[in-house]
């Protein structure tokens, strides 16, 4: 469905909104507690204006700066929009419980599958290959059992379903079709450059690489999984950006199709609401870009 004479446009799913991203600007859009849609506009500076963002490998860090960056602040935002003021996170405390969510994402997702395989390894004298698909194995279910998990919380099922909103607008636009709720809401949540693919493929690339390390102790262990992290979101970046450009292949086809299953947890069929909100911040996006060529 991807259109390579067309720009890649890309978003996130945020609290009652939707976070657009172009190549010089981003917008996002809310809905506040009184209905109305609340519309934000920011260029992009930094990672975004360097020569990093155009080399191959290195252009992934773009990718974990949209979440872990740009992101967070914009989700924060979100829900601030929707709390009391006594209520709002900024300042200190937002940096804080940045910091604190990333140390326990990293540590859950990444060192604990290591120590864990480790302390197998010990237990049952395997070898290193073993051990260490081993951990690849508990790495991917620990994910999938995560995004299955909170998938049930009523409040991460409703950004769920802006992420499927999110989907079909760039569906949508990439089809050449008139960005209105009604006929948006025909398209597929699904989608190729999807943030939830790149996490599988992240995970994948991550067992098939850390299965070929030898026998470390368990502080190199350790650490190898932290440090790695930046290569193996650029190899990601790369394969997504190949598989997005080669869509119309059969086996790309074939080989994406782990990814889009996965989508199936982390998107949902939106409302026209919802819709309505995603082409707000599509076409917020579009009219800065516009302007930026």
């Amino acid at each position: 469905m991807t259109n390579e004479k067309l720009p890649s446009y890309g978003g996130q799913a945020l609290i009652e909104g939707i976070l657009m991203r172009g190549k010089y600007n981003l917008a996002a859009a809310f809905r506040d507690p009184n209905g109305d849609i609340i519309i934000e506009k920011e260029k992009l500076t930094g990672i975004y204006t360097s020569k990093i963002g155009k080399v191959p490998f290195l252009r992934g860090l773009v990718v974990l700066w949209d979440a872990l960056g740009l992101g967070t602040k914009y989700l924060t935002i979100s829900a601030n929009i929707q709390s009391e003021e006594d209520e709002k996170i900024e300042g200190a405390s937002l940096y804080i419980s940045l910091g604190i969510s990333l140390a326990i994402g990293i540590g859950i997702f990444f060192v604990g599958p290591a120590a864990i395989s480790h302390l197998l390894k010990n237990l049952f004298d395997w070898s290193s290959l073993v051990s260490n698909l081993v951990e690849g194995i508990i790495r991917l279910i620990l994910i999938i059992a995560y995004i299955w998990g909170v998938g049930k919380i009523p409040d991460i099922k409703r950004v769920f379903m802006y992420h499927g909103a999110e989907h079909k607008t760039i569906n949508a636009y990439e089809a050449g079709s008139e960005l209105t709720p009604e006929k948006v809401k025909s398209y597929s949540c699904v989608h190729t450059r999807c943030g939830t693919a790149f996490l599988l493929t992240l995970v994948v690339l991550s067992i098939i690489v850390f299965s070929l390390f030898g026998d470390l102790t368990l502080f190199w262990r350790l650490i190898s999984r932290i440090l790695l992290i930046p290569l193996l979101a650029g190899i990601s970046y790369e394969y997504l950006k190949w598989t997005s450009n080669h869509i119309d292949s059969k086996f790309v086809n074939f080989i994406i199709k782990p990814n889009l299953a996965l989508q199936k947890l982390t998107t949902s069929e939106p409302d026209l609401s919802m819709l309505e909100v995603s082409i707000k911040a599509f076409n917020a996006l579009i009219e800065m870009e516009n302007e930026s060529n």
